[in-house]
C-alpha cells in the first residue's frame, strides 16, 4: 500500500471494500473470484471517497484477507488536500475515476505480478504457493485480461514497473511538499 504524508495526503484503499463473506463457509469463501470487480462494494467505496472530497472523514472497513471477511472494525481517514485512491479497480469504475484529477496505471510483466502475489499471499495471508498459482491461472490472469489491462486506456499516465512508480512517487511527494493544492478540493489521484 502507498505511504501517505501525514496531514497532506490521505490514502483511500479500495481493497478494504471487499464484500463481507461471513455468511459463507470457509471453503465457499476460498472459491470466490476476488479478482472480479463485483467482489468489492464500489458503491460504498464511492460514498467514502465523496465524504473525503467534501471535507468529512471517511470510515474504511477493515478486511481480513485470510478469512475473507470484514472484521466489523473501521479505520477513520481524515480529509487532506491530496487523496490517493489505490487499488486494482481505481480506474476501472468510471464514477470513481471521474472524481480523480490524475490517474496512473502501473504496468508490470505477468511474471512480476505473480512473484509479488506469491510473496505477499504466503507471508500475509497464510496461503500455499500451489493454491496461489492455481488461483492466478484460473481467476487472476483472466480477470486482469478482462478488467485491469483494458483500464490502462483510462489512465492519464502509464508507468512501466515498480521502479518507475517509486521514482514518480519521490518526485510527486517533493512537489507536494513544496506546493499547495491547485484548488480548494486538492488533487485526487487514482493508482
Amino acid at each position: 500500500m502507498a505511504q501517505a504524508k501525514p496531514g497532506l495526503t490521505t490514502v483511500f484503499p479500495l481493497d478494504a471494500f471487499y464484500r463481507d463473506l461471513s455468511h459463507l463457509t470457509p471453503p465457499e469463501r476460498a472459491r470466490v473470484n476476488f479478482d472480479d470487480p463485483a467482489s468489492l462494494d464500489d458503491a460504498e467505496a464511492f460514498e467514502g471517497l465523496q465524504e473525503l472530497i467534501a471535507g468529512r472523514p471517511a470510515f474504511i472497513p477493515e478486511y481480513d484477507f485470510a478469512a475473507h471477511t470484514r472484521t466489523g472494525r473501521f479505520t477513520r481517514r481524515d480529509p487532506a488536500p491530496f487523496i490517493l485512491v489505490e487499488g486494482l479497480f481505481a480506474i476501472h469504475w468510471t464514477r470513481i475515476l471521474r472524481l480523480c484529477e490524475l490517474s496512473i496505471y502501473v504496468d508490470a510483466p505477468d511474471e512480476v505480478c505473480l512473484a509479488r502475489r506469491l510473496e505477499r499471499d504466503v507471508r500475509e495471508r497464510g496461503r500455499t504457493p500451489e493454491s496461489i498459482r492455481a488461483q492466478y491461472d484460473t481467476s487472476v490472469r483472466p480477470m486482469a485480461s478482462q478488467y485491469i489491462w483494458p483500464s490502462r486506456g483510462h489512465a492519464g499516465l502509464v508507468l512501466n514497473g515498480q521502479d518507475a512508480m517509486d521514482a514518480l512517487a519521490a518526485r510527486v511527494w517533493k512537489m507536494l511538499l513544496e506546493a499547495k493544492p491547485r484548488n480548494e478540493r486538492g488533487l485526487h489521484a487514482s493508482v
